[in-house]
């Protein structure tokens, strides 16, 4: 039996398949160090003792060794790859679990897009959770391709092996109310974790979302907010994205004692920002940086978000999130643990530099089945306008009122792209700096209509058709010509292609949109977030205007 040959290693009876001698493990039980061997086999940790047989020993020189990390919620989409490339772009960074949310894909797909990312994840060395997507559409104040996804369709899909629970339950409104449809789907999920999407939401409306025994949110941006919401039962996920970051805030919350209530997730992280930056192991130097204690941040990025996912323990077949026997060989070995230098990964027990992780390859429906709309109808109203204000790395927005020719104020439109017929709903913007031309893109958070914003129409219209023509993907224009694009064909979210090339198109379309003028760092992810109405505070659907605080559509017009 496995069973007794993985107790007959543990004993020295059997040799090991590999050793890691003089390694300093960090114990994220007690956050101590200490200097042992340590023996994998079959990809599970059977000790941490000296002298013990082995087929294979790698001397680490006293180097330390931390869990691998663990990601507590991402939208794989939102990395522009497919998830086997996702997976090449994040194991090297030591990320080797993931909770994913599929919400993007299943609003252009419906199930379909679910089930892809189950299949896909049974396939991975990462270890790729799935939340069943609760909120498709997020809104009824805008469209998409995937219909409407209630708990009938879900529950079935709770069986499947990488499912793991209910993905973030972004209509607060319909969880305060009481609403039918929202109850039949937190039910259908009893047991399992519910993933939580409540920023700014604080008080009484508080207490009653956690108690509907919704028990995490990534959505804090602010100290007081977090802390309330842990005092709730809440565990939050410091997010660092592309476009939101709220590390520089949340982190000086992060302490021993509120380590087993916090974790680390990327969210929406683009492969350039992997690629220069890093993942979970960028948020982990800087929370360093920022003064939290090294073993802290290191519990934080993988015990605290196993345990509360259920993926540690001894009630489950393959535990992760520690160095302690019976636990997964899923490790992390820093040449400096203060500043987070990775020297190597190892998923289940094997090294990941020696891995020959398998490329994505394959044809892609086109979801793009919108009519390009004439240039008048990319004209806004003018006069007194309602502004959308962009905030730096941040995806809340302010809202102003002002003429829609003043300064710094540009055109966006959102474009229904499923095939509906609809014009486009047309509304002002103000923080991308003053455009000479236009930037699109089909990521457009939740359901992923066309979005672009510009100074001139006639631009518009042009990167509206470069994007549609690609079957999706980013696209700057300036005087009526492509400055530069990246095509993503499936489901106008990601593509097949290597994250080095994604990365490298992404260089030339950043400095494509600095030419035109534009001043955000990233603009096509905070682009895309504009058009994503469970967001405060003002944003735009493909249905118009939404002021999210009261959650209604309004006139573009001011009063």
């Amino acid at each position: 039996m496995s069973l007794q040959r993985r107790i007959a290693a543990a004993r020295g009876r059997i040799e090991s398949d590999l050793v890691l001698t003089n390694a300093r493990i960090l114990d994220v039980f007690t956050c101590t160090y200490r200097t042992c061997d340590l023996s994998i086999w079959e990809g599970v940790i059977v000790g941490v003792d000296a002298g013990m047989p082995a087929k294979r020993k790698v001397d680490l020189g006293g180097r330390t060794v931390v869990p691998g990390f663990i990601d507590a919620h991402v939208h794989v989409e939102s990395s522009l790859l497919v998830p086997k490339n996702f997976q090449r772009a994040v194991l090297p960074k030591g990320t080797t679990t993931a909770v994913c949310d599929p919400h993007e894909l299943a609003n252009v797909l419906g199930v379909r897009g679910i089930e892809y990312f189950l299949d896909e994840a049974e396939a991975l060395t990462l270890d790729l959770r799935v939340m069943l997507s609760s909120c498709v559409p997020a809104t009824t104040f805008e469209t998409n391709g995937g219909g409407t996804l209630e708990a009938d369709a879900l529950a079935p899909l709770r069986a499947r092996k990488k499912a793991l629970g209910l993905a973030e339950v972004m209509n607060v409104p319909a969880v305060l109310g009481g609403d039918p449809a929202m109850m039949a789907k937190l039910e259908a999920f009893d047991g399992a974790p519910r993933d939580g999407h409540c920023p700014l939401l604080r008080g009484q409306d508080l207490s009653a979302y956690a108690a509907a025994r919704i028990t995490s949110c990534h959505e804090c941006s602010e100290v007081e907010e977090a802390r309330e919401k842990m005092q709730k039962g809440l565990s939050v996920w410091i997010r660092e994205g592309s476009v939101a970051k709220d590390l520089d805030a949340l982190g000086p919350l992060l302490t021993m004692a509120t380590s087993s209530s916090m974790g680390f997730c990327t969210d929406d992280r683009n492969p350039l920002d992997i690629a220069e930056e890093g993942h979970l192991d960028h948020l982990i130097r800087k929370a360093i940086r920022m003064g939290v204690a090294p073993e802290v941040a290191y519990r934080a990025a993988s015990l605290s978000v196993a345990r509360h996912y259920g993926l540690a323990g001894s009630h489950v077949v393959e535990p992760v999130g520690a160095i302690a026997p019976g636990y997964r060989a899923d490790l992390v070995v820093l040449d400096d643990a203060d500043t987070c230098v990775i020297h190597a990964v190892y998923a289940r027990g094997r090294a990941v530099a020696e891995l020959d992780l398998p490329s994505a390859t394959g044809t892609r429906e086109n979801t793009i089945r919108a009519a390009i709309p004439e240039e008048a109808d990319l004209l806004g109203p003018s006069g007194r306008v309602h502004v959308i204000g962009v905030r730096p790395g941040r995806i809340l927005t302010d809202r102003s009122v002002s003429a829609h020719d003043a300064p710094g104020v540009m055109r966006i439109s959102v474009l229904e792209r499923y095939g509906k017929g609809q014009k486009p709903a047309n509304g002002y913007v103000r923080g991308f700096g003053e455009l000479r031309g236009a930037i699109a893109s089909s990521v457009g958070h939740d359901s992923h209509n066309l979005i672009v914003v510009g100074s001139s129409p006639r631009d518009m219209r042009a990167a509206l058709a470069k994007v549609a023509e690609m079957g999706g993907g980013f696209a700057v224009v300036r005087d009526g010509a492509t400055q530069a694009s990246l095509a993503l064909p499936f489901g106008g979210l990601m593509s097949d292609a290597a994250p080095e090339d994604i990365a490298k198109a992404l260089k030339v379309l950043r400095a494509a949109s600095a030419d035109i003028g534009c001043e955000v760092p990233e603009p096509f992810l905070q682009l895309a977030f504009l058009s994503l109405p469970v967001i405060p505070s003002l944003k735009l659907t493909d249905r118009g205007l939404m002021d999210v605080d009261a959650f209604q559509l309004i006139d573009v017009r001011a009063a």
